[in-house]
């Protein structure tokens, strides 16, 4: 049994996320897996606007400045997860680690897509003593991919079945892993399918003015109405109507351009604003499915919307007959799916499998993904 590393931060920008996974076998596929331990270590508001400030307009030297923080701030999270669950950094093979994504601008026509992620990975190896495994989406892209999503290819390592079924992840950005019944021969399908939580939690933050980050519950989408107007400006974006591969982030669904929404429909009360939101998260979640051929028996919800009971809800009701349910009823803590991922995406690299899914990203072949820090 070997032990390996994920850490991943989102673009929910909630914190980093850390998994253990221990798992069996040399071949492709682990012949068992397990997590070992998964913590989060939360950032506070000065860490998180400072991420937010690099994406938006973020100089040279705050970007420089924040890969080196977040690289510390990686190292000292897996340094506590192994501490918490009596473990040595030599009983690691290696970490793999996607960082903090802070621009990801996909392929269009014959311009190639660039992406940058920060965390320092020399700053985790010394900080760990661990080999670091990084920079995964970018061979991807240089293979003319969408670099995204890169979960679709460990989704298909653990996930595949019998039965057809859709790893439905939500968090900043919503993405689908479309897995057909292994028998049929079908190939799978993985994209983005628009926001997730990233426009519900930025208007929250702005009408609470820094009170609350999130909906909790889905209350205040709960106690609003949705307005089919104000729903209808965000439904226009051709992204929506552009087929697979593809894939987004903040880029496109940023804090700017949701403040120009909110002036536009600044009549709409704080609840029904964010009933407005929920609903087009659940709206895009489901339209993105008709890219689905083999309609799946189950999906199976991950990420942090998945605990918003509202989004769930209207999620049973848009994909209805197809049941909806938590990923914890495949084994796996719904919190823990990226970061686990990150874990096998470094055991692939450091046994030599090729792990971009070009069925997903739309490169031109399989490539080795992700580049090795020494410990």
């Amino acid at each position: 049994m070997t032990l390996w590393i994920g850490v991943m931060s989102g673009t929910s920008l909630d914190g980093i996320d850390v998994a253990v996974v221990e798992t069996a076998g040399d071949g492709e596929r682990p012949q068992d897996w397990r997590v070992v331990a998964f913590e989060t270590e939360s950032y506070d508001r000065a860490a998180r606007g400072r991420i937010a400030s690099a994406i938006t307009s973020g100089s040279a030297a705050a970007i420089c400045a924040l890969d080196f923080e977040l690289g510390e701030r990686i190292g000292a999270a897996v340094n506590r997860t192994l501490a918490s669950a009596s473990l040595r950094p030599a009983d690691v093979e290696a970490i793999g680690s996607h960082g903090q994504t802070v621009w990801h601008e996909p392929p269009a026509g014959d311009r190639g897509g660039s992406t940058l992620q920060l965390g320092q990975a020399a700053v985790i190896a010394e900080r760990t003593s661990c080999t670091v495994v990084s920079d995964f989406r970018v061979r991807d892209m240089a293979a003319g991919g969408e670099g995204a999503p890169l979960t679709a290819y460990t989704d298909w390592l653990l996930f595949r079945a019998p039965e057809s079924r859709a790893i439905q992840n939500i968090g900043g950005i919503g993405n689908v892993t479309a897995l057909p019944a292994e028998s049929s021969g079908a190939t799978p399908k993985a994209y983005d399918t628009g926001p997730g939580v990233v426009l519900i939690d930025g208007a929250v933050e702005c009408l609470t003015e820094g009170r609350s980050r999130f909906d909790l519950d889905g209350e205040m989408a709960r106690r609003g109405a949705v307005s089919e107007d104000a729903l209808s400006d965000w439904l226009s974006d051709p992204f929506f109507s552009r087929p697979p591969p593809r894939s987004t982030g903040r880029e496109r669904f940023s804090r700017d351009r949701l403040l120009e929404w909110l002036r536009r429909h600044a009549a709409l009360s704080p609840e029904d604003t964010i009933a407005t939101l929920t609903e087009l998260t659940a709206r895009t979640i489901a339209d993105a499915y008709r890219w689905i051929e083999q309609p799946p028996a189950a999906c199976y919800l991950c990420g942090g919307g998945a605990r918003n009971p509202v989004l769930a809800s209207r999620l049973h009701q848009l994909l209805d007959p197809v049941p909806v349910r938590d990923l914890s009823a495949l084994g796996l803590d719904a919190d823990a799916r990226e970061a686990v991922a990150f874990a096998l995406l470094a055991r692939q690299h450091v046994l030599g499998y090729p792990a971009n899914a070009p069925w997903a990203t739309g490169a031109r072949g399989p490539r080795l993904l992700g580049v090795r820090t020494a410990a």
